[in-house]
């Protein structure tokens, strides 16, 4: 199987541990309101509330009827609402509503209603998610009516021991200068500032050979014995630096002829050779930051570029150099690389994980935490780059929000079957 297909063992610990901790948790989310929007986990128990001509909901009080429905056709969503007594239509100048909706964390929208043809119209704007615990207050002819229901989506809620042992993590949203990259592919190849060829100072037979090729050598070590052909005196070959034997062209009884005997590597510093094309090779600049990764370990090292080739290979990319410290031994010349190079700055005023993005109906959303309660956020995006993406729209600065194992969250709002029902 291709190693790429692969789930990683973390994720499938953390979705068995999902599992068995949130049917622990049992189907009492009592906060997954069965009204309006609502999506309990008993939801499928309760019955639909009953709608009027304009799909609205109904509530009743004696012989006066009210039906409320957010309308979004052609306007940013809004309540409208209509009102009857004894099955007769009232006029609108004839009610006084208001409506007050209570969101995750205790911030309440107080909305107003006036008069618009036969309806009464709200004065502000339903804003996502549609989630809140609403009172309304509808009077008529001197008699105040109260109805109170929740009507919440994407929110749920896990216990804080669960959470932790979820490993589900979190952050402050905040502002964040992200930098911009471009991704290019390239190869690791040896530094050739540190590869050594090495030949016999006079020709003459080899006597012995005292290293393989492959193999680590230091500084001094003796790699050969030659004996002149001139003076018929032996004189032994030592390497130059410390590195590894790259090649080995020398054998017991075999004349040097002036030929190259070994190379020696000094692995330490290698180059990662990257192909930029014409359409961003303007951006790249001298010193670059880069992140390389190895496309077959996974490992990643960082540099700057060093070079830009001036010449054009023959696909018209441009080779583009970076000297990367390799001590550990990692980065194996003849390997693919991915890497990224950076080619600005941009201060996000703004900025989540791109870590804790999900989708939820037909948005990209992260899931704000207040206590032990989790809501979605619908957000308006700009500049992605990197682990950081910028928030034009849709949650307020200071939120602190999922940003590792999200996935755990839409799990839980999935199993209680979100709904967005007006």
């Amino acid at each position: 199987m291709n190693s790429t297909n692969k789930i990683p063992m973390h994720r499938i610990w953390l979705s068995l541990l999902l599992v068995v901790l949130l049917s622990a948790c049992g189907d009492d989310h009592s906060d997954h309101g069965t009204n309006g929007h609502g999506h309990g986990h008993d939801e499928a128990a309760e019955a639909e509330p009953e709608k009027g001509p304009h799909r609205g909901r109904l509530f009743k009080a004696g012989n006066f009827t009210l039906e409320l429905a957010i309308f979004e056709t052609g306007v940013p969503p809004e309540f409208r609402a209509w009102a009857t007594n004894n099955g007769n239509a009232l006029s609108p100048d004839n009610v006084k509503l208001n409506i007050k909706l209570t969101r995750l964390g205790d911030k309440i929208d107080d909305i107003n209603f006036a008069p618009q043809g036969d309806a009464l119209r709200g004065d502000t704007v339903i804003y996502e998610p549609h989630s809140f615990a609403i009172t309304i207050n509808a009077a008529h002819n001197g008699v105040t009516h109260t109805w109170q229901y929740d009507s919440f989506e994407g929110r749920t809620r896990i216990e804080t021991t669960v959470a932790e042992a979820l490993a589900i993590g979190t952050a402050v949203a905040g502002s964040v200068v992200m930098q911009k990259t471009i991704s290019v592919y390239g190869q690791i190849a040896p530094n050739s500032e540190q590869l050594r060829s090495i030949t016999a100072r006079f020709d003459g037979a080899i006597q012995s050979v005292l290293v393989s090729q492959g193999e680590q050598v230091r500084k001094g070590q003796k790699l050969a014995t030659i004996e002149s052909n001139e003076s018929l005196q032996r004189f032994t070959i030592t390497s130059p630096i410390s590195g590894v034997i790259s090649l080995r062209d020398a054998n017991v009884g075999e004349q040097t002829n002036s030929r190259q005997l070994f190379t020696i590597m000094d692995s330490r510093s290698v180059w990662a050779e990257l192909s930029v094309f014409p359409t961003d090779l303007a951006q790249v600049k001298m010193g670059a930051s880069v992140t390389i990764t190895d496309t077959t370990s996974g490992y990643q090292a960082k540099g700057k570029v060093s070079r830009i080739n001036p010449l054009a290979e023959a696909d018209q990319s441009v080779k583009v150099r970076v000297v990367l410290d390799n001590k550990k031994g990692q980065l194996r010349p003849g390997r693919h690389i991915s890497a990224n190079i950076t080619v600005g700055e941009h201060t996000a005023a703004l900025a989540v994980k791109r870590s804790g993005l999900q989708a939820f109906r037909d948005f990209t959303v992260v899931y704000a935490q207040i206590g032990e309660e989790y809501e979605v956020r619908m957000l308006e995006l700009g500049l992605q780059a990197g682990e950081w993406a910028e928030v034009l729209g849709g949650l307020e600065p200071g939120s602190r929000y999922v940003s590792e194992n999200s996935y755990v969250i839409k799990a839980d709002i999935e199993k209680s079957g979100a709904a967005h029902d007006h």
